[in-house]
């Protein structure tokens, strides 16, 4: 994929970037609560459009279930951003979130640790 084929890339940057302030005032060590209200802050004064504890419905076989997901964040009414402050991600974390994305229809998800040392981020796309 080339850079011009980027899916939503002005929108990634824009939401990383709020991330990384976030990061950089707070570093690591807070509960995710806290980088969730500090975040909300941070896309409101970048004027980033965002729902917060959006309710999501989950798709099986067509079927929506009663079991709904919380999405940390959605951001561009396209991507979930999935927070979490823990030391070091891990295949769970990966598994868990692509498969919200697969329930939800969305194509674009941004994982958030705030947990570790360096703010760790990863872009899944289905």
């Amino acid at each position: 994929m080339t850079t011009n084929n980027f899916y939503l890339k002005d929108e990634n940057y824009k939401v990383i970037g709020c991330c990384m302030e976030v990061h950089k005032q707070l570093g690591s060590g807070f509960l995710e609560a806290v980088y969730q209200e500090t975040l909300a802050i941070e896309f409101s004064e970048a004027e980033v459009p965002y729902f917060e504890q959006e309710e999501l419905q989950i798709k099986y076989k067509g079927n929506y279930l009663d079991k709904t997901y919380i999405a940390d964040f959605i951001c561009f009414d396209e991507i979930i951003v999935e927070l979490k402050a823990v030391s070091e991600l891990a295949d769970i974390h990966y598994a868990q979130y692509f498969n919200y994305l697969r329930a939800t229809e969305l194509k674009l998800g941004l994982l958030i640790n705030f947990g570790s040392k360096s703010l760790e981020y990863k872009r899944i796309i289905l």
